[in-house]
């Protein structure tokens, strides 16, 4: 009895000293008990300082998750800065927030030059950068970037969608095409030229490009319009987006006209290009747009509406990239949970490459977020959909970013 009762006590002992080691918290630069620091660099000046939206909303989409008692008990900071959309700002910026404000990782900082300017360092020091404001494909190359993953589907693919609508619907097309003289701009020509095929340079009849330190791109437009195409690619950021709906319709050049998923607002862009004169766009959708009536009861659309207004009064809510901001900041949070007591660097990002059929709320409906140590493109479909002079429609089934 008594070499039993030794054996039970050994045991109990071994079991005390264990517990610790298997419950021990792991953490990074920016983790602690009560804290969980993020970084990102966002243009609140410059030339897409319409986005600055983006990053209020998330940022008030942290502050509620604060209120309801954080992450596994830990709160969320985030340090956005200001990067004025300039690549060298960029820089800069990003290597304050990982030397001097040691955050745990990048989320949410927008831009396809911006964030391609930074990638190799924060790969190179192991910092996850994820669920960027930007579609490049250069961000789902897990092989040579394993710490970047961004949000949305990709241009490449987004624009293959457009071409597959436009050769079903279009007899004949004939292309002009604007586009932004970066890699943004470049990956959606790119993917739409792809999907053609070897038909591309019969159908594409202009391309022309700007730059986002332009004035304007009126002259672009008078060059476009110039040849009588029948379809319009305009793959533009707003303030040039507005410019370029506003140029065409004053020269009564009426086009099918698509504009990529970044420009559809109706508050920043339909409106300011004119209503008549963005009748029947089409873009691609993959987030519920707050101004379609036919969200008014949804349960999802109540709770957003019922937080932009307790955390981010002064935001549109016509704006879809508040519904962008607030879905990028739950895919975070999500990985956040995910990573428990472990919030090691290399454990977020192995989070995020493990995330399973997960729905953030105001994705449409059959769009759910998956992703692998191999695919880091989150998302795969879309939706097709056309202003009609209030409010985008949503039509047809959703289309497989893949196709």
């Amino acid at each position: 009895m008594q070499i039993v009762r030794r054996a039970a006590t050994v045991f109990f002992s071994l079991a005390l000293l264990a517990t610790p080691a298997l419950a021990q918290k792991k953490y990074d630069p920016g983790a602690s008990d009560t804290e969980i620091k993020l970084g990102q660099t966002m243009p609140y000046s410059g030339p897409l300082s319409g986005f600055i939206t983006l990053a209020k909303a998330e940022i008030a989409y942290f502050q509620m998750i604060n209120d309801q008692g954080g992450v596994n008990g830990r709160k969320i900071t985030m340090i956005s800065l200001d990067d004025g959309f300039s690549p060298p700002k960029t820089v800069e910026q990003t290597r304050r927030l990982i030397e001097q404000d040691h955050v745990l990782a990048i989320s949410g900082s927008l831009g396809t030059s911006t964030n391609a300017a930074v990638q190799k360092y924060l790969n190179g020091k192991k910092v996850p950068q994820l669920f960027l404001a930007s579609g490049a494909s250069r961000w789902n190359d897990p092989e040579n970037f394993p710490y970047t993953m961004t949000l949305t589907p990709i241009y490449q693919a987004e624009a293959r969608i457009y071409a597959t609508y436009m050769l079903k619907e279009v007899k004949d097309p004939k292309v002009a095409v604007l586009y932004q003289n970066d890699d943004f701009g470049k990956d959606f020509l790119k993917g739409f030229r792809d999907r053609l095929g070897d038909k591309a340079n019969a159908i594409i009849v202009r391309e022309v490009s700007y730059e986002v330190t332009d004035a304007t791109v009126d002259s672009q437009i008078i060059d476009l319009a110039s040849t009588k195409a029948n379809v319009f690619l305009n793959i533009t950021t707003p303030k040039f987006a507005v410019q370029a709906i506003r140029k065409a319709y004053e020269l009564g050049w009426k086009p099918l006209q698509f504009i990529d998923n970044p420009a559809a607002s109706i508050g920043i862009v339909m409106r300011p290009a004119g209503i008549e004169a963005s009748k029947d766009i089409v873009s691609a959708a993959f987030v519920k747009d707050p101004t379609d009536p036919q969200y008014k009861d949804d349960p999802e659309f109540l709770e957003w509406v019922g937080w932009m207004k307790k955390y981010y009064p002064a935001g549109s809510l016509e704006d879809p990239q508040n519904v962008v901001g607030y879905i990028q900041a739950q895919a975070m949070v999500q990985v956040l949970k995910q990573c428990g007591d472990n919030l090691t660097r290399e454990n977020v990002m192995r989070q995020a490459a493990n995330l399973k059929d997960f729905h953030p709320a105001m994705l449409l409906k059959g769009i759910n977020m998956t992703t692998s140590p191999t695919d880091y493109q989150p998302m795969e479909e879309m939706a097709l959909q056309r202003f009609n002079g209030e409010r985008f429609e949503v039509f047809g089934e959703l289309l497989s970013a893949r196709q």
